[in-house]
């Protein structure tokens, strides 16, 4: 989980910037776009705003008017400091869709300035993120996320989709060396538009778990997030459709495959994942086990005002913006409690999302439904994890859970959320260094795995 991911397009700390539903349209972006971004900044830059949103398109400059724009660059530099400098502009991939990255250099810090234009050259997308955020890479990947290939030690990958009703997620099937039967285990994702890697900066935590685990005789499906691969489906999406119907699918089709054995299937989810597994798990009573990886166990607003409020101390915030902060989540939260069993969501949006959304996230109950299913689960929990806290979320776990017969709980000291060994600044920016998820803990969850009976 990243501090304020959803799949949509947030200012820096939370504060919207764009409409979430403006998507660059299909189709080759061309070098304008570069030129454009560049008079953007410049415009913004020297306080400019009338003209500032010349180039956008339609929709965007319905939501972004001379005021607004105003308004988001004045919150940006009061949050991560007065402008400095700036990059040159570097076209990049989301999405496979060319985008325009400008790193922008801040007293307190880097953000960069995502944009990306629509059929006509007119920009359609315009969003600042810490570097880390930024799920882009320099070129287009393969037509099927992965090529099939066999590793020097016999591990056999090959691409493998799940179906969805937006149409297929990119995925990659993992098989160790030999014949099978082999247990397997599908990977979900944390929060955010995420590729199957779940590709944070240089760190692919996913892949480091898939390829763990085939060496130790476990094979494994992970894919792309339905936002990342299908943009359009954001809209009206909901946390079910964001996580768990992809996830059952996914497991369904991991129990068909050659070499599988059927009733040895399980599901680890990281984050938002790990969040949802106990909910997957009940949709799917026939999952031999769950592994929760840095899973929340409060109310998502909980877990991510504080992760809001320890951010914003950590920049230097000033006490108005925290406070602000948490009066926006106070007004969240009395909004829908409000809301009755069965009635709709409020109109209007939150944090760069639909109300809907976020009503059906706020219903989640990891621990009650945890407790609800006999399946086996074993729980994760990075010591030096700054999104998901050891001593209000893992030891929650730990305390629900006390004697429950088949779950087992690992704390890892030192560690981060991604299960790697954690950064000095408490950061995303910790986020930059490249690492690989520790191998204690493939080691632990391949043992556990191991250990279970057949389903």
């Amino acid at each position: 989980m990243k501090l304020r991911s959803i799949p949509y397009v947030t200012l820096a700390a939370g504060m919207l910037l764009a409409t979430p539903f403006v998507h660059a349209a299909a189709g080759e972006l061309t070098e304008p776009c570069a030129a454009r971004s560049a008079t953007l900044l410049d415009a913004l830059v020297h306080a400019k705003y009338a003209g500032a949103g010349r180039n956008f398109g339609p929709e965007l400059a319905a939501k972004l008017d001379e005021d607004k724009l105003k308004q988001a660059w004045a919150a940006l530099q009061g949050q991560s400091g007065s402008y400095v400098s700036s990059t040159p502009v570097q076209k990049l991939y989301a999405n496979d869709q060319p985008v325009f990255v400008t790193q922008l250099n801040l007293a307190k810090g880097a953000l960069d300035m995502v944009t990306a234009c629509d059929a006509q050259g007119r920009i359609a997308m315009l969003r600042f993120a810490p570097p880390t955020m930024v799920a882009i890479t320099t070129q287009k990947t393969a037509p099927h996320g992965v090529e099939a290939h066999v590793e020097a030690d016999g591990v056999r990958v090959s691409p493998l989709d799940v179906p969805t009703p937006f149409g297929p997620l990119r995925g990659a099937l993992t098989l160790p060396a030999g014949h099978g039967p082999f247990p397997a285990v599908v990977l979900v994702a944390g929060s955010g538009s995420h590729d199957m890697d779940e590709t944070i900066g240089p760190n692919k935590p996913l892949r480091d778990i898939a390829e763990g685990l085939a060496r130790a005789g476990i094979a494994t499906l992970r894919y792309d997030k339905r936002p990342y691969d299908h943009p359009e489906s954001a809209r009206g999406m909901v946390i079910d459709t964001e996580v768990t119907d992809d996830a059952v699918a996914a497991a369904h089709l991991l129990a068909q495959q050659n070499g599988i054995d059927p009733k040895r299937v399980f599901v680890l989810g990281h984050s938002l994942g790990a969040m949802m597994a106990p909910r997957i798990g009940q949709r799917d009573p026939q999952l031999a086990g769950l592994v929760l990886m840095g899973a929340p166990a409060r109310n998502i607003l909980d877990v991510m005002e504080q992760q809001g409020h320890e951010q914003l101390a950590k920049e230097h915030a000033s006490p108005s913006a925290i406070a602000q902060d948490d009066q926006d989540y106070a007004r969240e939260r009395q909004l829908l409690a409000a809301v009755g069993t069965g009635q709709p969501a409020p109109p209007g949006n939150f944090n760069g999302g639909p109300q809907e959304y976020w009503l059906s996230w706020s219903r989640i109950d990891s621990v009650a439904d945890a407790k609800s299913i006999a399946t086996p689960m074993l729980i994760l929990q990075g010591g030096s994890d700054f999104h998901v806290s050891p001593t209000l979320d893992f030891a929650r776990w730990r305390q629900e859970l006390a004697g429950r017969s088949h779950t087992s709980f690992h704390l890892y000291p030192g560690l981060s959320h991604l299960f790697m060994p954690a950064g000095k600044t408490g950061t995303l920016a910790d986020y930059k260094t490249p690492g690989h998820v520790d191998a204690k803990v493939i080691d632990d969850i391949a043992a556990w795995v191991k250990a279970q009976p057949a389903h």
